[in-house]
């Protein structure tokens, strides 16, 4: 790894913890196109780099949010007990199922939407009769467990999903983005951990690129510090603004990065 390209990294996972973290999103989904058209990481590696960079960033914010007494929530145990299996088997299918570039894409242009576009219909239809029902816990943990599952395969543990789909269900983004960080925390270092293993069983490009995923998480971990100093100063209809927003250009931009 050249200076340019660590210097490149850091400043990448800096900026994008410190939009993302106030909505629970870790911004390793954003480092996805920068590492695979910018920094040039090869093939199914740059899943378990974004998953090393959530292990190195995600303390920053989660440290804000426990001094907050914000992690002690069921919401947090739910989405971690879902997720931590689902994102086991995603690690597997990534490396065994899914190792285009393009297919990668297109998949996650085809979740993430949706999603976000979804999100910002609710957030500006202000006369709704009345606030959807919050899902129940039992839909929470299977969710996590699908979401789980994703996060494995695209290597963005989970919160860019878990945070659109509940704060479109009714629930506050601020509650929402505490737990959806803890679970793409615990989720990033069962994933990275997985991918590790694998390497060693397989060939190709599986092993993180350590060097890289470390100083983009060493910026992320900065962002998400100063992410989170933020969240309590925007309003709510803000951050479902913003959560919804990123979703949808994120899934437009790899829409158009897949059919070039």
């Amino acid at each position: 790894m050249t200076w340019s390209t660590g210097l490149a990294g850091l400043a990448a996972g800096l900026l994008t913890a410190v939009v993302t973290a106030p909505v629970g999103v870790s911004g390793a989904v954003f480092l996805l196109p920068v590492q695979l058209s910018v920094l040039g990481v090869p093939g199914p590696a740059v899943t378990p780099t974004n998953l090393l960079f959530n292990v190195v960033a995600g303390p920053g914010a989660l440290l804000r949010h426990h001094r907050r007494g914000l992690l002690r929530g069921p919401l947090t145990r739910r989405l971690v007990t879902g997720a931590l299996p689902g994102v086991v088997i995603g690690a597997v299918v990534r490396v065994f199922a899914v190792p285009g570039a393009t297919v990668f894409r297109l998949m996650v242009a085809a979740l993430l939407m949706p999603l976000g576009l979804w999100l910002i219909g609710r957030t500006l239809r202000p006369t709704r009769p009345a606030p959807a029902a919050e899902p129940s816990p039992r839909a929470v943990t299977g969710l996590a467990l699908v979401v789980g599952v994703i996060g494995g395969i695209y290597g963005i543990g989970g919160g860019s999903v878990l945070g659109p789909v509940l704060a479109g269900r009714g629930m506050p983004v601020a509650r929402v983005a505490p737990a959806a960080l803890a679970s793409t925390f615990a989720t990033s270092v069962a994933g990275a951990a997985t991918f590790a293993l694998l390497s060693l069983t397989g060939s190709g490009d599986i092993a993180p690129d350590w060097h890289l995923g470390l100083v983009c998480g060493l910026g992320g971990f900065i962002g998400g510090w100063l992410g989170t100093r933020l969240q309590p100063h925007l309003p709510e209809t803000a951050l479902r603004l913003l959560l919804g927003t990123l979703a949808t250009a994120l899934g437009a931009l790899y829409a158009a990065q897949s059919l070039r």
